[in-house]
């Protein structure tokens, strides 16, 4: 049996090397390698194949890579050992996808008796992807029309007033189009009905965050959403499609400016002076 005994460390303490205490390499800490003497910033932090390595960079803006180890850096003349930074739990986002300021324990609104239309199905989807936090502090209930053919026996039906005023989304809204027809017959004091002069919504995400120059041009007569998986090489699988751009958009700056004042526009049209 072996002992502790049995080849013994026969270097006198002090001669021992100590132990180098451990410093998080967080961003801008600036630190000398030692065996080269680089002196830099911390950049990041990466694991690998071969261990935990540290990128620095120097006044110069060089950057260089090394291994993070033991008593492998100086900080402030003394030898320390860099260690990753510890991962902390995200806080709570300062703003919604909307940009608004971001209410942190906020309870949904009781439903306003006003209410959003929009076309469609995608139209709303996108709607509450951006907007869905501001809509449920405000407690407004958007719904969709599938098609603005029946929005005035819709308008008939919901019999808007001082306090339950409507507010419309409509796709293609330029002049002496049918939508701009339907929406001269149903604009009122307590009915707004404001659009986009896009063909369909997925053209108002801007073609940047889908990954795409520029929305094809459709040919008159073909649909326009399978004219654009066409065009653009995707399979014809429009629902598909859809759900890969709306997965695109993470705020509102993901979307055009043309969409995103209207919105607004209603947002506050059946919130403002109504209680």
């Amino acid at each position: 049996m072996r002992s502790r005994y049995d080849n013994p460390d026969l270097t006198p303490p002090w001669k021992r090397s100590q132990p180098a205490p451990e410093v998080a390499a967080e961003p801008d800490l600036v630190v000398e390698e030692v065996t080269t003497g680089f002196c830099g910033a911390v950049i990041r932090c990466e694991k690998t194949a071969q261990g935990p390595t540290v990128t620095l960079e120097d006044r110069f803006g060089k950057h260089r890579v090394f291994p993070m180890e033991p008593r492998g850096f100086l900080l402030e003349g003394r030898v320390v050992t860099l260690v990753r930074p510890r991962a902390t739990a995200p806080s709570a986002p300062r703003h919604t996808a909307s940009g608004s300021l971001a209410v942190p324990g906020a309870r949904a609104r009781v439903a306003r008796a006003g209410r959003i239309y929009v076309e469609g199905r995608h139209d709303a989807e996108l709607v509450e992807r951006v907007w869905g936090d501001d809509l449920r502090i405000e407690g407004v209930v958007v719904e969709y029309l599938e098609g603005v053919d029946d929005l005035p026996a819709i308008v008939r039906e919901f019999a808007p007033g001082p306090d339950a005023r409507l507010g419309v989304l409509v796709d293609h809204l330029v002049p002496g189009s049918k939508e701009s027809r339907i929406a001269a017959e149903v604009t009122g004091d307590h009915v707004l009905v404001v659009g986009h002069p896009y063909i369909d919504i997925w053209e108002a995400v801007k073609p940047s965050s889908v990954g795409i120059a520029a929305w094809p041009g459709v040919p008159r007569g073909q649909d326009w959403k399978t004219g654009v998986c066409r065009a653009l090489g995707w399979p014809e699988n429009t629902g598909a499609a859809w759900q890969a751009i709306l997965s695109s958009v993470r705020s509102y700056k993901d979307l055009r400016p043309e969409l995103l004042g209207r919105v607004e526009e209603l947002i506050d049209f059946v919130t403002v002076g109504v209680s």
